[in-house]
Formats: C-alpha cells, sequence, structure tokens
C-alpha cells in the first residue's frame, strides 16, 4: 500500500473528462450534421479495425446513467465538449433545437447534483460544410466559430461555470493537417503552420462571445509535453527548443504574451506561415482567460536531424520507464517539472491551471466474476497526483484535476482498441462496469476533497 495523499487546497476540483464524438454515439440522430470524423472514419484504412464513433459509448441516449455514475464516483467537476455540428448542422446559421436541449438537460442533471460542469466548445469535430469551405486554414471559421460559441452561450451560460474554447490544438494542427493521422487528414507538414493563426483567432473570438453572454471562468486547454534533449550536444539542444516552441509554446505565448515564440520561424525558415500579429488581431488573441488547461501524458526526447529532414527536431525513445498499452512512458515527475517550468517563464502571466486532462490506457477486461482489476492505473493516477501536488507546494496555482477518462471510448485513429476508462464499456453490449481504479479514485476525491 502507497501512503495517503497529501491534502490538496481547499475547493480543488475533482473531476472526470470525455469528449463528444468518443462517446456520444447517434451521429444521424435528431438533426445532427456530419463532421470531418464521421468522414475520416468512412474512408478505409483511416481508424483501425474500420471503427468508427456511430454509436461509441451511446452516450446520447445513455447520458442520465452515465452522470449518475459521476455522482457515485462523486466527481466534482465534468469536464465536456459540445458538438459542433449537433448545434449547428451546416456550421452556420439555423441552430439545430434538438442539439441545444440535448445538452441542456446534461448540464441541468449535472446541476441537479452539484457536479461542476466545464465545457469545451471544440474538441476536434469540426463541421463538414466548414471544411469543404476550407476548415481552420480559412480565416472564416474563427468567425463561424465565434457564431458557434454564442448560440451554445446563449443556450447554458447561465449554468456553465467554466468554458473552454478549444482543446488541444497543437494536436489537432500536427496530427490533423500536418501528419493526416487524425481527421481531416491532411498531409501539409510544415504548411500546416497558418492553422495556428486561425484557431488562435477563433479562440480569442469565441472569448468575445462568450464574455459578452455572461460567461465568469474563460479558458482555453493545450497538450504540453516536455521536451528532453537526447544529449547535451548543442544540436540536440536546438532541437529540443525547436520542438518546445512548436509543441508547448505555439498556442500559449500569443495569449500571454502577444506575440509567437521566438525563434519558431527561425527554426522553419522554409515557410512564412505564421502572419505578424496585426493589432486586431493581437487584441482578440490576447483577452484575458481565467485559466489554463493543460493535459499532460508524456514527455518527448528529442535528437538533431538528417541532414535532409523535413523537421528541425527528430523524436527518439524514452527508454527506463514503464509504458501503458499505447507505447507511452509512465513518466510523473514530467507533470511536476511541466507545472513548475510552466510558473517560471510565464511567471504573473501565468492563470490558474486547471489539469484538464491526465490518464492512461491499459488493456483492461473484466474477470471471472465480471470485476475489471487496473492496478496500473491506479499505480499511474497515484504518482500522477502525487507530482501535481508537489507543484502546488512549489507554489504553482493548480485549481482542479480531471482524469482522462470517464468511460473507455473510441480513442480516434486507433478506434476502441485503447481503453482510458475509469468505467469499462462492453461496447457490444454498451454495460458499464466501474473498474478498480473508479473506486480508488472515488476514495481519493472523499478523502482529499
Amino acid at each position: 500500500m502507497s501512503e495517503p495523499l497529501p491534502a490538496f487546497p481547499a475547493g480543488f476540483l475533482w473531476g472526470t473528462a470525455t469528449a463528444a464524438y468518443q462517446i456520444e454515439g447517434a451521429v444521424d440522430e435528431d438533426g445532427r450534421g456530419r463532421s470531418v470524423w464521421d468522414t475520416f472514419c468512412a474512408q478505409p484504412g483511416r481508424v483501425a479495425n474500420g471503427d468508427n464513433g456511430e454509436i461509441a459509448c451511446d452516450h446520447y441516449h445513455r447520458w442520465a446513467e452515465d452522470v449518475a455514475l459521476m455522482a457515485e464516483l462523486g466527481a466534482g467537476g465534468y469536464r465536456f465538449s459540445i458538438a459542433w455540428p449537433r448545434i449547428q448542422p451546416d456550421g452556420r446559421g439555423p441552430v439545430n433545437p434538438h442539439g441545444v436541449a440535448f445538452y441542456d438537460r446534461l448540464v441541468d442533471a449535472l446541476c441537479e447534483l452539484r457536479i461542476v460542469p466545464m465545457a469545451t466548445l471544440f474538441h476536434w469535430d469540426t463541421p463538414q460544410p466548414i471544411e469543404d469551405a476550407g476548415g481552420w486554414l480559412a480565416r472564416d471559421t474563427a468567425e463561424r466559430f465565434a457564431e458557434y460559441a454564442a448560440v451554445v452561450a446563449d443556450a447554458l451560460s447561465d449554468r456553465v461555470q467554466h468554458w473552454i474554447t478549444l482543446n488541444e490544438p497543437i494536436v489537432h494542427l500536427l496530427c490533423g493537417y500536418a501528419t493526416g493521422v487524425h481527421a481531416p487528414g491532411h498531409a501539409l507538414l510544415t504548411g500546416a503552420l497558418p492553422l495556428a493563426h486561425t484557431l488562435l483567432l477563433g479562440h480569442g473570438l469565441a472569448v468575445q462571445a462568450l464574455r459578452a453572454r455572461g460567461a465568469q471562468s474563460v479558458g482555453i486547454t493545450n497538450n504540453y509535453s516536455p521536451a528532453w534533449p537526447a544529449t547535451g550536444a548543442p544540436a540536440d539542444l536546438a532541437a529540443a527548443a525547436a520542438f518546445d516552441g512548436l509543441y508547448n509554446r505555439l498556442f500559449t505565448e500569443p495569449l500571454l504574451l502577444g506575440a509567437y515564440p521566438d525563434g519558431l520561424r527561425q527554426a522553419f525558415p522554409e515557410t512564412t506561415a505564421l502572419p505578424e500579429l496585426a493589432d486586431a488581431d493581437r487584441e482578440a488573441i490576447t483577452a484575458p482567460i481565467d485559466f489554463l488547461g493543460v493535459n499532460y501524458y508524456f514527455p518527448t526526447r528529442l535528437a538533431a536531424p538528417a541532414e535532409d529532414a523535413p523537421l528541425p527536431f527528430e523524436l527518439t525513445p524514452i527508454q527506463g520507464y514503464p509504458t501503458t498499452s499505447f507505447g507511452w512512458p509512465v513518466v510523473p515527475e514530467g507533470l511536476h517539472h511541466l507545472l513548475v517550468g510552466l510558473a517560471e517563464r510565464y511567471g504573473e502571466q501565468l492563470p490558474p491551471i486547471h489539469i484538464t486532462e491526465n490518464g492512461c490506457s491499459y488493456d483492461d477486461a473484466p474477470g471471472p466474476t465480471g470485476a475489471v482489476h487496473d492496478p496500473d492505473r491506479i499505480a499511474f493516477l497515484d504518482t500522477h497526483l502525487r507530482a501535481m501536488h508537489s507543484a502546488i507546494s512549489a507554489g504553482v496555482d493548480v485549481r482542479g484535476y480531471f482524469v482522462w477518462s470517464l468511460l473507455d471510448n473510441f480513442e480516434w485513429a486507433e478506434g476502441y482498441a485503447k481503453r482510458f476508462g475509469l468505467v469499462h464499456v462492453d461496447f457490444e453490449t454498451q454495460v458499464r462496469t466501474p473498474k478498480s481504479s473508479f473506486h480508488w479514485y472515488r476514495d481519493v476525491i472523499t478523502a482529499t476533497g
């Protein structure tokens, strides 16, 4: 048995997280439009085993059961995403009342159980008509996103306490547009960099729309991966710096400092993709945020690239750590160093932090009695909570922690092959079975929350 977890600050918010396309299903019901993920999944070879999100966890129909699970867990907060094509089937214009009603019911149920709603406006499911018009490479998408934000805020801002504009924009840029392993499936390499400006502008305009409708707590969620140089050689240090500028700073410094990261254009000299921040855009992008959502899974080890490589760094394996079923290294101290590093880098410009995702994939299955034991996940969460606490003790203002994920779900290009949930889902029957980690986390919340 490990030592009990230390005490966390009063009012610390314990919760779980999900995303609409990964759990909702019902992709053709009640007026929902098509998203880029519907299109992507229909293309052979894009998703493992030909899986798709047409049913997923059937949360659209089973949401009350899932909210009851959160109540059983004792969760103080729930981070969920709203499906843009369920609200505006074409990404613009008429609002789908059935889509609004779904989230209205969900938020009411959360509030009734005193579970704080944290709504994410964009978790990668762009309406297909918006993608057909240029997607996030088109400046107009930022305007459309702000209109969508206004529609959602009109419906829910009286009850939703925390708002997140974008989830992991760097992952959407790299996986959806640079390499094509996620929807919409473009492989533009460095040609995807203009996406950053549109996403940042969309964030800023959405912040303005949310504020105008009374939203009190607004932020963005970035995925961070500490950049570890493979050696102390100058070339490896430069490679790590280039990765850090792209992955960790591109969607942070324009928001907090009003400029793109120093050295980014030099690291990618073949592109002029990042425009200078014109005054009007800077004003929108730097609109103050109330919190920074931080997602952490693992660090990245970087080495100098080959002479003819398309990128100024090469990813190399991290040795000496256990790995998840995804092959990701389990490095809890990376979370401590990430949080302390953010505080040191941005100082007073850094708003309070919520850990909006942290979790792990393991090959969980029910045993002979039907129980699902996942000791590796418990160990993962325990060590990461301790690392987070050490950062709080060092002075970092962390206000909440949301486990990824409440449910086993559709894991993007991996389909249903990877299980991140505190609750096991049998995707044939949709039976939910809380795992050992669910009961462990419930005890953590009871003891510390």
